[in-house]
């Protein structure tokens, strides 16, 4: 059996209630997060924080310095835990997360977090396409509703067609209660 890390993407103020970008169930989300998070601790297996900050003018979220861009309380890494910035939806992509996780010796990694549809969903392909083993806590992600086409697509619906191309052939996807308690 392989070494795991858990790492949490994107759990920011700004996605919560009164942030410039709030997700639907993002509480709920954090909720769950925050019990991968105890359970991982309490068994010794590394805890990795990904932060996003656009770098942009003018970003319509996580402003680079900015309130939003920080890691909600609910999620605060402990002390030595690593934080990775990212400017990409990647959370591999021109960040020093690969190397950080092969440097503890990690092959599998539990993924949760936020967007479903964005950073949850690229950061979970590029773990398996870089020869991670993947899961992905399900109820410790959140999204937003989407509009495509005229048609707004409810955020629920969202959530689940991600999951389910995840699950099809990048992840093992499995509710929070699967992995802690």
């Amino acid at each position: 059996m392989g070494k795991r890390a858990l790492v949490v993407i994107d759990v920011q103020n700004d996605y919560f209630p009164g942030g410039r970008w709030p997700l639907v169930g993002i509480e709920a989300a954090a909720a769950n997060v925050a019990r991968l998070i105890a359970a991982f601790r309490a068994a010794g297996e590394p805890v990795v924080h990904v932060r996003h900050e656009f770098t942009r003018e003018g970003a319509p979220f996580f402003a680079a310095g900015s309130d939003g861009a920080r890691i909600h309380e609910s999620v605060t890494p402990a002390e030595g835990e690593p934080v990775v910035l990212k400017h990409f939806p990647n959370a591999f992509r021109e960040t020093g997360l690969d190397a950080l996780l092969r440097e503890m010796g990690v092959d599998q990694v539990v993924i949760a977090g936020a967007m479903s549809h964005m950073c949850i969903d690229a950061g979970a392909r590029a773990a398996r396409d870089l020869g991670f083993e993947v899961t992905v806590a399900h109820d410790a992600c959140a999204t937003r509703d989407q509009e495509f086409g005229g048609v707004t697509v409810p955020a629920a619906q969202v959530h689940a067609a991600f999951m389910a191309a995840l699950g099809f052939a990048y992840a093992n996807v499995v509710a929070t209660g699967e992995l802690a308690d």
